[in-house]
């Protein structure tokens, strides 16, 4: 997968990730649910040539089942649509589908999430302001929604190397991110690299209430987006998206 944008910060990670956070509000702070090594998910043009003269074409693996297999080309032209867009890797759009929502277009969770790409009810004021959409619960619009909320989080990650980008950027999707930024608030207090994600996957469990002292130190209360208990299911969430990545780049490669 090619790598053609690198983003390069000039203010300080912290300075940087608070100005954005205001900036975009509770449409970036709340979850939606709630790598391949060194190439980049972030491209200009992500229409890689898998239509042919008689639709769309691909190589399916023998081991899986072709019912299963075309799931993901379902919404393959609004995923690419938006993909360019956002200038994101529509393989990337495709596995935070699968891991939301199994590709079930009313999939509702235990928390209000829904769609697709499971997009909370908080967020709809404001996608009507920023993409010009008035609901976010028919697939073209979930579709729409999740995309740019996961180039918003990427853009927010600028200052991480591009794995650590992404693996911050998937986490923040998951958990939302004002807890991914208290992560790596006590990353910094403890003296490692906040734009580090493996120092941000550990620090995700020190955000739960039994290390409230480290809280008193840090903030002289509780972390700013709340205590955080579930931050196994986060870095398992992370895990996933990027192994579906891996099946789908060697099934429509």
């Amino acid at each position: 997968m090619a790598v053609i944008e690198t983003y390069v910060s000039k203010e300080p990670a912290f300075r940087l990730s608070k100005l954005i956070l205001i900036f975009f509000g509770t449409f970036v702070l709340t979850g939606c649910n709630r790598p391949p090594s060194s190439s980049s998910f972030v491209v200009k043009n992500p229409l890689s040539p898998i239509m042919s003269s008689t639709g769309l074409s691909w190589r399916e693996p023998s081991s899986r089942d072709s019912r299963e297999s075309s799931k993901p080309l379902k919404y393959s032209t609004i995923v690419r649509k938006y993909a360019d867009r956002y200038e994101l890797d529509w393989l990337l759009i495709l596995s935070v589908m699968k891991q939301e929502s199994q590709f079930k277009p009313n999939a509702v969770s235990r928390v209000g999430a829904y769609g697709l790409m499971q997009i909370m009810p908080i967020t709809e004021t404001e996608l009507s302001e920023k993409i010009g959409v008035r609901e976010a619960r028919t697939p073209y619009n979930n579709i729409k929604a999740g995309s740019f909320h996961l180039r918003t989080l990427y853009r927010i990650f600028r200052d991480s190397p591009e794995d650590d980008r992404i693996r911050l950027t998937l986490a923040a999707y998951n958990a939302g991110l004002g807890r991914v930024l208290d992560a790596r608030q006590i990353v910094a207090y403890l003296g490692n690299d906040p734009k580090s994600w493996d120092s941000v996957k550990k620090a995700l469990p020190l955000l739960s209430k039994r290390y409230y002292t480290l809280h008193q130190n840090i903030w002289q209360g509780k972390p700013p987006s709340g205590y955080f208990g579930n931050w196994r299911q986060t870095t398992k969430y992370v895990d996933k998206v990027l192994d579906h990545y891996d099946q789908f780049a060697l099934a429509y490669d």
